[in-house]
Formats: C-alpha cells, sequence, structure tokens
C-alpha cells in the first residue's frame, strides 16, 4: 500500500473534519493511506459523531468565549483542540483486517514519531467503557490509546465505512481539556491530568517538531512517503464541507 503524507496546517474544525472524510472517499478510489497533520484556526471543541451534547454545550456561550464547535464523523467522546497537533490516518480497510490490527500499525508510526521527540508512550490495557456524553475524551485512556504513566497523551478514535477507514486523533502538547467543564452546563465526569509532550519533555515543541516527526517516523516503518498536494485534498474534502459546517449537524442529538 503506498502512503502519502499531508501537512494541512490551520484550517477552521468544518473544513478539517471534511478534509477527513474526503480524504477517506480518495483511499477507497485509489487504495493509497495518507497520513495528515493539522492545527485548528481557534480553540474548537469536537464531539463525537454519537454523543449528545444538545444542552450539555450551548453554542451561544461557546460563541462569547470564542470557541468553535464540529461534530467529528468518528466516535467517542468531546475533546478540546488547542494547543495539541491533530494527526489523520485514511486508508483501504480490507474486510479480513480486524481493528484492533489497523489500530497497532497506526499507533506504531505515533509510537515511533513520539519516541523521535525523546518521549516513551505505551498503550493503555482495557477499562471499562463509558457512555458517549458522561465523560470527555482526556477523563481516562481507553485499550490501545498511548499513554505515558497511565495518562493519556494522544487521543484516538477510528471509523470503518464501505471500505474504508479513518483515524485521527489529538497529541497534546499542553493540557487544555479541563477547560471542556467550564464550558459546559451540566457535570462532566473529572478528567484526570492528562500527559502532555510539554510536561514530558520540559518544553512545549513546536507544531512543525512534531509534524517532521510523524513524517520521519513514517519513513522509516512503510516507505518514503510521497506529499500530497493541497489542491487535491481539497477537491475530496468539497463535498462534505457543507455538511460539517451546518449546525444541523453539530447540534443533531
Amino acid at each position: 500500500m503506498r502512503w502519502r503524507f499531508l501537512d494541512s496546517g490551520t484550517l477552521d474544525g468544518a473544513e478539517q473534519m471534511a478534509l477527513d472524510a474526503g480524504l477517506m472517499d480518495r483511499a477507497r478510489l485509489t487504495g493509497e493511506a495518507v497520513l495528515r497533520v493539522y492545527d485548528w484556526q481557534r480553540p474548537t471543541l469536537s464531539f463525537g459523531r454519537h454523543e449528545s451534547v444538545r444542552g450539555r454545550f450551548l453554542p451561544e456561550m461557546l460563541a462569547r468565549e470564542n470557541v468553535g464547535a464540529v461534530r467529528r464523523p468518528t466516535g467517542g467522546r468531546v475533546l478540546m483542540h488547542h494547543r495539541e497537533v491533530t494527526y489523520s490516518v485514511t486508508a483501504p480497510a480490507p474486510s479480513h483486517e480486524r481493528l484492533r490490527d489497523s489500530y497497532r500499525r497506526i499507533n506504531a508510526i505515533l509510537m515511533t514519531a513520539i519516541a523521535r521527540l525523546g518521549v516513551h508512550v505505551g498503550e493503555a490495557a482495557a477499562a471499562a467503557a463509558r457512555r458517549p456524553g458522561g465523560a470527555a475524551c482526556f477523563a481516562e485512556p481507553s485499550e490501545g490509546e498511548l499513554v505515558v504513566d497511565g495518562r493519556k497523551l494522544v487521543g484516538s478514535a477510528q471509523l470503518r465505512e464501505h471500505g474504508a477507514l479513518l483515524q485521527h486523533g489529538s497529541i497534546l502538547i499542553d493540557d487544555d481539556q479541563p477547560r471542556i467543564a467550564a464550558l459546559a452546563v451540566g457535570a462532566l465526569v473529572p478528567a484526570q491530568p492528562a500527559a502532555t509532550l510539554h510536561g514530558a519533555l520540559g518544553r512545549a515543541p513546536a507544531y512543525t517538531e512534531v509534524r517532521n516527526a510523524l513524517a520521519a517516523a513514517l519513513a522509516e516503518l512503510e516507505e518514503e512517503p510521497a506529499a500530497l498536494g493541497a489542491q487535491e485534498a481539497a477537491a475530496f474534502g468539497a463535498p462534505h464541507r457543507e455538511r460539517f459546517a451546518s449546525a444541523e449537524w453539530t447540534w443533531r442529538r
């Protein structure tokens, strides 16, 4: 399987989610995988696809705080995108491939990249599942997520649909996840303090440093990736932009 690498840089939440959905379409069409790295124009809450958030967060309150809101194509729980680096992998998903196997293959890239930065991470063991809506994403690690001393450093979620997969997640530089509780109307399960690259390294690495580590890890473990052009990616994302920008989708439940 051929891999591509894309740095999408800073865009709004709807555009970033549309690109992830569009690159799933591209994976079905081309049979190629893409490792994408990106950032957010402003602090943004992203909600899991099936998460109930109406009444728990108020659009007008988020607007006053200059916090964006978007609903992901993947499942999972709410998280705050700020002072972090987001990655996504889109790839063909053969019917015979197990979810656990694809997670581990992607985790190998992430772990190698984070080790290049100087941080040792492990995979979390199984924990009791929480219903979406009862907690934030970083309240506790789920099985297979990447942790430092038992605390989640990378929150990830995967969607498999029509022969393609999307896995994306947040690599924390600093911990802004407690802000979610301050923005919520109702109570959330208290989050454990998250692991961060700043805490593990004693300094906050720049976005470009994390991006370069991910690109180098991909080249080491898979193959030397060719760059994917931003215009090609945008063309695949364009049909999905309206859905992710709509309040009907974001606040549908």
